[in-house]
C-alpha cells in the first residue's frame, strides 16, 4: 500500500467494514427495505430472499472493506473492486425514482445518503489509475 493511498483506503475500507457489520446484524425490516430498494434497479435480485439477500451484501461489504484495509492487496485490485461496488450503487441511485430531481441527476432530500457513493467511486478509480500508472516500490 502506498503511503499516499492510506487516508482514502483507510477512511473508505472502516466505513464499508462498519456499514457491512451493522447489515450482518441486521433486522427483517432492514432486509425488506433494501433489497426492495436493489430489486427495484437490479430485477435479478427480486427472486431472492431479504434476508437472504442482506447476509450476501454484509459479506461482500465486509470483505471489501477487509481488502481495502490490508496493505497487501495492491491499489488497482482494491480500486477495482471499490469501482465495482460504489458504481453498482450509483446505478442504483439513478435508477430510483425519488433519489434524484427529474431529469437531473442532482439528489433529492432522500437520495442524498445514496447520492454520496459518487465519492466512493472516484476513490476506485484513483485508486485504479494510482494501480496502474506507477510501479509498486520495493
Amino acid at each position: 500500500m502506498r503511503l499516499h493511498n492510506l487516508p482514502t483506503r483507510l477512511a473508505t475500507g472502516a466505513y464499508i467494514l462498519h456499514s457491512g457489520w451493522a447489515k450482518w446484524h441486521g433486522n427483517e425490516e432492514q432486509a425488506t427495505g433494501i433489497h426492495a430498494m436493489a430489486s427495484g434497479a437490479f430485477p435479478v435480485f427480486r427472486s431472492m430472499k431479504a434476508p437472504h439477500f442482506l447476509k450476501m451484501l454484509s459479506v461482500g461489504e465486509m470483505a471489501l472493506g477487509t481488502a481495502l484495509l490490508t496493505p497487501v492487496v495492491p491499489p488497482a485490485i482494491a480500486g477495482a473492486a471499490l469501482t465495482g461496488f460504489s458504481g453498482a450503487l450509483v446505478t442504483m441511485y439513478l435508477r430510483t425514482e425519488g433519489m434524484h430531481e427529474p431529469g437531473s441527476p442532482w439528489p433529492t432530500p432522500q437520495g442524498t445518503a445514496i447520492s454520496k457513493d459518487i465519492w466512493m467511486f472516484g476513490i476506485g478509480l484513483g485508486l485504479v489509475i494510482d494501480g496502474v500508472t506507477k510501479p509498486a516500490a520495493g
